[in-house]
């Protein structure tokens, strides 16, 4: 981003907004399962649990969902790359790397555990549900938490960001106009 170019500037504005509406969103997914979904499934018996998981497991693959997961690292990867010559570029550093490690663990950890959980079969006739949930519930309620965790960090960067870069560039449509003739 150039320092005289109002249209990148309006740009890298408007990407450094979605990037952080995207982030929003995704920490939201994973606050509401650590505050409210898993403690509540939680109270249910073991098929239940192991039913409902992998419902939600299911209707999560999605394209809304992907594009907002996927969205928010692509969108912070490419603000971080068009910030890098601005003020508050270490807050979008700092916001990619957190999400980064997010969506790792996402990919190492919690996918492979709804995998599994999704193989277990049919919650109706799987043998021992106890020791399907047993092998889940924890470790995946864990790096949820991890995840929810780091997705906020990362939101509060972004927002960190989004506020320095309005003071820097308080208003590119107010400086385009100043410059025009209709302005004077």
């Amino acid at each position: 981003m150039t320092e005289n170019s109002t249209g990148r500037r309006i740009t890298a504005g408007g990407v450094l907004g979605a990037a952080t509406v995207a982030m929003g969103l995704i920490a939201g997914v994973f606050y509401i399962f650590a505050c409210d979904i898993m403690p509540s499934l939680a109270r249910s018996d073991d098929r239940v649990f192991i039913e409902v998981m992998q419902n939600i497991n299911d209707v999560i693959q999605n394209p809304v969902f992907f594009l907002s997961f996927m969205g928010a690292l692509v969108l912070t990867a490419v603000c971080a790359w068009q910030s890098r010559k601005s003020p508050h570029r270490w807050w979008v550093f700092a916001a990619l790397a957190a999400y980064a490690l997010a969506f790792l663990f996402t990919l190492a950890v919690n996918i492979p555990l709804n995998n599994r959980l999704a193989n277990a079969g049919n919650p109706a006739t799987i043998a021992d549900p106890a020791a399907v949930r047993q092998r889940f519930e924890d470790t995946w309620v864990a790096w949820n938490v991890v995840r929810a965790l780091l997705s906020t960090l990362a939101l509060a960067c972004l927002a960190r960001a989004l506020l320095l870069y309005r003071r820097t560039y308080p208003s590119a449509y107010l400086e385009s106009a100043a410059g025009s003739s209709a302005s004077r």
